[in-house]
C-alpha cells in the first residue's frame, strides 16, 4: 500500500524525519545515559521511559522512510470549476438538510475535527474531480450512502500550513 502525497508533504515528511535523527535522537540518547547513571536498571522507572522514547523515535523515523519510499506524488492542480485537493468546499448534505464545509486533503493531513477531510475518505473520494452544482453519491460500502450537493468551491494552494498527523 502507498500513500499518495504531493511534493510539499514529501518535503514536509523529509524535514520531520531530519529533525527526528539530528535533534530528538540526541536528546533521548543523552536521556538514557543520564537514567542509566542513576544505579540498578531493574528497578529504574526513568531508565525504561527514556528507552521507550528513544524506540518510539526510532520507530517513527522509520515510519515515515518507509512513506516516502513507498508514496505516489500527486498533483494538486484543478480546474476552476472542479473540486481538487487542498480546496475548501461547501456542500449541502441532503439528508440533514444543512451545508457543511470541508477542505480536501492527502491522507497524512486529514483531520475530520479541523475540517480536513482525505482523499481517501468516502466523502473525499466522491468529490475529488467534481464539478459546481453537481449532485454526487457518497458510498458508504455496498449497501449505505448519501448524497451532497457541491454548492461552492474555493481554490487554495498548498502552503504548508496543515500540519502531517503523527502516530
Amino acid at each position: 500500500m502507498y500513500d499518495e502525497l504531493t511534493r510539499n508533504d514529501i518535503k514536509k515528511i523529509e524535514e520531520e524525519i531530519e529533525y527526528r535523527k539530528l535533534v530528538v535522537r540526541k536528546e533521548a540518547l543523552e536521556a538514557v545515559k543520564e537514567a542509566r547513571a542513576h544505579g540498578d536498571l531493574s528497578e529504574n522507572f526513568e531508565y525504561h521511559a527514556a528507552k521507550k522514547d528513544k524506540n518510539k523515535n526510532e520507530s517513527r523515523i522509520r515510519y515515515l522512510e518507509r512513506m516516502v519510499r513507498t508514496a505516489k506524488i500527486i498533483e494538486d492542480r484543478s480546474a476552476d470549476d472542479e473540486v481538487g485537493l487542498f480546496n475548501t468546499v461547501t456542500l449541502y448534505m441532503e439528508d440533514d438538510d444543512e451545508e457543511e464545509t470541508y477542505k480536501l486533503v492527502t491522507t497524512v493531513r486529514g483531520n475530520s475535527l479541523q475540517g480536513r477531510i482525505s482523499i481517501e475518505s468516502p466523502l473525499g473520494k466522491a468529490i475529488l474531480g467534481r464539478r459546481l452544482g453537481e449532485r454526487v453519491y457518497v458510498a458508504i460500502n455496498e449497501r449505505a450512502g448519501y448524497y451532497v450537493e457541491i454548492r461552492a468551491i474555493e481554490k487554495t494552494a498548498d502552503d504548508g500550513s496543515d500540519t502531517l498527523r503523527s502516530f
